[in-house]
């Protein structure tokens, strides 16, 4: 399975992005896609995953902000991210995650939002 993102890039305070990430080859039985992120400095952590059957899970902080969603036929999510913050400033990965097979990740698309 590869993973490629894009829709990164520079926006001010307050202002929205969309992320998209394609997964392609062998993505028979992926049933959970989402979104992580890192910062300079700081540990990778959840932002949003959505499973094969709608389920979603947002972490706190973006909550109410990012919307994550799923295109089961085209293999492909998506991250509406609304009402940007500076501290949401970080490298976006693509994760999904195949039964029986394990989890795949792609390459990091950066985020910046200036104050």
């Amino acid at each position: 399975v590869q993973l490629q993102a894009s829709g990164g890039g520079l926006v001010q305070a307050g202002g929205s992005l969309r992320l998209s990430c394609v997964a392609s080859g062998r993505t028979l039985g992926i049933n959970r896609m989402g979104w992580y992120r890192q910062a300079p400095g700081k540990q990778r952590e959840l932002v949003a995953t959505i499973t094969s059957g709608g389920s979603t899970n947002y972490a706190d902080s973006v909550k109410g902000r990012f919307t994550i969603e799923g295109d089961n036929a085209k293999n492909t999510v998506y991250l509406q991210m609304n009402s940007l913050k500076p501290e949401d400033t970080a490298a976006y990965y693509c994760v999904a995650y195949q039964w029986g097979m394990g989890v795949y990740w792609g390459p990091g698309t950066q985020v910046t939002v200036s104050s």
